[in-house]
């Protein structure tokens, strides 16, 4: 009989650290510069930008690989801070809020293609939940099963196309629909965009994902089992061998 050691909160700490690391915590100081202090947006989105920097130069000298995560909060940085130097037209103005969108879309979609998709750091948390064994039978899962790897990689492919697309009606409807109808309907077609992507996501990807880990839990309860328990396999006695 196997005993996990792993106390469940470590596994919970472990599973999120990484949403913690490379996205709430840059994108809170982002706020806490901008709101809290009242710093203007440009040195708001420089100041946290160094954040994910620092976790980017972090990951590439001490693990010897790029923290794509990290990367794309530092990416998407850029591109504001790019995009805060457009002013003028007001329409123009409008259609830069879909650069972010745009930035973040062609992140994923490349992660994908390099075959690490990169949402998987954001959906992992809410299925693992920190369990121990979801942790370990996601990684059984992940090594040997093609259509859990499948899956993984459409989650991101759709959330990668669904922020393309939110970005180019918002630039077709800055430039044809009224500026005063797109100042909320902006709002509006990113909140539609949100929920595409969560049922799209949900229904493709998440879904069997996380038939296919408590399909993988309970194979594995059932290998380990204890003697005289539910999915215990044991030896049947063998029958005479008679001499011929």
């Amino acid at each position: 009989m196997t005993t996990n050691t792993v106390p469940q909160g470590q596994s919970r700490k472990n599973t999120f650290a990484p949403l913690i690391m490379d996205v709430a915590v840059p994108v809170g100081s982002y706020y806490l510069f901008k709101d809290g202090l009242g710093t203007s947006t440009l040195m708001a989105l420089g100041l946290s930008s160094l954040v994910s920097a620092g976790r980017v130069a972090w990951s590439a000298v001490r693990e010897r690989k790029v923290n794509a995560l990290a990367g794309l909060i530092l990416f998407v940085n850029v591109v504001g801070l790019m995009l805060s130097f457009v002013s003028g037209d007001p329409r123009l103005m409008l259609a830069k809020d879909s650069g972010i969108s745009s930035a973040v879309g062609i992140g994923i979609l490349v992660s994908v293609a390099l075959g690490k998709p990169m949402m998987t750091a954001g959906m992992k948390p809410w299925l693992v939940k920190g369990d121990a064994e979801k942790e370990a039978a996601w990684e059984r899962l992940r090594s040997g099963s093609p259509a859990f790897r499948r899956a993984e990689r459409v989650f991101s492919v759709v959330w990668g196309v669904v922020l393309l697309g939110e970005c180019v009606v918002r630039i077709v409807g800055a430039y044809t629909l009224p500026v005063d109808t797109m100042v909320w309907l902006g709002s509006v077609i990113f909140i539609a965009a949100m929920a595409l992507g969560f049922l799209v996501s949900g229904a493709l990807a998440a879904g069997p994902m996380a038939g296919m880990l408590a399909a993988e839990v309970q194979a594995g309860a059932g290998t380990f089992a204890p003697e005289g328990k539910a999915g215990e396999t044991r030896a049947t006695p063998s029958a005479p061998v008679l001499a011929r």
